[in-house]
């Protein structure tokens, strides 16, 4: 599993934009500058619509005065799923989401789960803090819990409160 200290690794990631598929590399987009990844087990599920992606939205303001440039979503979903997921809950520009629909990046990470309930493999509930292409915070979930990769606790963590 990705550990504290280490590089982010190269993969691509999706989304649907206005001109169609696009494709995106974590080591490039996460090179320079302090970056939020989080993940979520699926789009439209109950924990990750009313607590994990909204709390994002929610402190995306406070996260950048800490000191954070982008906030990414990334779900072992499709690019028109995380597109209608976004839309459905009023996203906007806060958080980019970004689809791993083979779930090849969170396998490369170590962050994945077999779940029966979502119908096989799928992230780990996390969060992790990227300066400069390193990972410098990282926050997995226990099996069905939620707290430490709230938007609250990366907060409290990048401003030491």
């Amino acid at each position: 599993m990705i550990q504290v200290n280490d590089r982010i690794p190269a993969g691509t990631l999706t989304a649907l934009g206005d001109v169609g598929l696009q494709q995106f590399n974590p080591a490039e987009m996460f090179a320079q500058g302090r970056h939020i990844l989080f993940a979520v087990p699926g789009a439209f599920t109950p924990t990750c619509s009313e607590k994990h992606l909204p709390g994002f939205v929610e402190h995306a303001a406070a996260l950048q005065q800490a000191g954070v440039q982008t906030i990414t979503c990334v779900a072992v979903n499709d690019a028109f799923v995380m597109r209608a997921w976004g839309k459905a809950l009023n996203v906007n520009d806060k958080v980019q989401l970004l689809a791993d629909g083979d779930g090849s990046y969170h396998q490369q990470l170590g962050l994945t789960k077999a779940t029966g309930s979502f119908g096989g493999l799928r992230a780990e509930r996390y969060a992790m803090v990227i300066e400069d292409g390193v990972v410098t915070h990282l926050f997995v979930e226990d099996e069905k819990t939620f707290g430490v990769s709230s938007a609250e606790h990366v907060l409290a963590a990048l401003t030491g409160e």
